[in-house]
């Protein structure tokens, strides 16, 4: 066999991994499209639906439930955005089938089914925090944010000059949401709380590659506290309601992870004693030998 030959058979896997790469992006980029098209014919709902702990909060201040927009075309481009983002989680589940039937062919099959019931919780755990930023802690900023605005019990009126603001003619500040700078406002809190509920997820894969362990999690819970204080004053109004409720999920979520990095830890260890590899002047006592020490306790 020449050269040129050798070669030519070296790069062929190459070509036909890099064939395969394109189809899996084709059938993704195809999907999204289907799905934000599909969510642009209901984005006028979506909307509705995220602008709802918004119109909640004007209905008890006894103010009409509107946003405005300032701009002749802000509505629509904010239909978009919508349509964009939900069809992005809409095709999410095609996109990572299509990227895990590219990665599973070169994993071991003990690899496979580590890493599947990761990629099925990733989701479910950001719809979680999802939904509690949209139902918990949306309307409690909201509350606190437009609370500082004087109430107007007929905005309609206001607006179409029919009657005045005040019969002092004093000063008011008053909430005219525009669609956009709320629709922000809301999707910052999903996106927040939605990457606050990976935690779980995110330390038990370090677990699984040694990165980080139990006792590591544990010696630095104070720390751990310290940063989910700083991390509730950062993504939260300056309300205590809210703060403390942030900060009993996330560190809830945090003393999880360490259970589930024990979890691992434990069945790496019972899998390298079943084979004859565990060595205790490398890997320690190991969580067996702290349970009989417990035992003689």
């Amino acid at each position: 066999m020449s050269d040129t030959d050798q070669i030519n058979d070296s790069s062929a896997p190459l070509i036909e991994h890099l064939a395969e790469l394109r189809t899996r992006l084709i059938r993704s980029v195809l999907a999204f499209v289907v799905a934000m098209v599909a969510c642009f014919t209901v984005a006028e709902p979506i909307l509705n639906f995220l602008a709802e702990p918004i119109a909640d909060i004007l209905r008890q201040r006894g103010e009409n439930p509107q946003l405005i927009f300032t701009a002749p075309q802000e509505k629509f481009f904010v239909l978009i955005r919508i349509s964009i983002i939900m069809g992005l989680g809409l095709s999410f589940p095609v996109i990572a089938y299509q990227m895990w039937r590219f990665v599973a062919p070169g994993l071991y099959k003990s690899e496979q089914n580590a890493f599947l019931p990761f990629i099925v919780a990733s989701p479910c755990l950001f719809l979680l925090g999802a939904a509690f930023a949209h139902y918990v802690v949306t309307p409690l900023a909201m509350n606190f944010f437009i609370g500082f605005s004087d109430a107007i019990p007929a905005l309609t009126s206001i607006l179409t000059g029919e009657e005045r603001v005040t019969d002092d003619n004093e000063i008011r500040t008053v909430f005219l949401g525009s669609v956009r700078e709320s629709l922000d406002v809301s999707l910052k809190f999903i996106f927040a709380f939605g990457l606050c509920f990976q935690l779980p997820v995110l330390l038990t894969l370090m677990g699984k590659a040694g990165l980080v362990s139990a006792d590591g999690l544990k010696a630095v819970r104070k720390y751990a506290v310290v940063g989910i204080l700083v991390l509730a004053a950062l993504v939260t109004p300056p309300d205590v309601i809210t703060q403390v409720i942030l900060f009993v999920v996330v560190y809830g979520l945090y003393e999880v992870s360490i259970w589930l990095v024990n979890g691992v830890e434990r069945r790496r260890e019972r899998k390298l004693r079943a084979e004859g590899l565990w060595d205790e002047d490398i890997h320690g006592t190991g969580t067996e030998g702290d349970d009989d020490e417990d035992d003689k306790t």
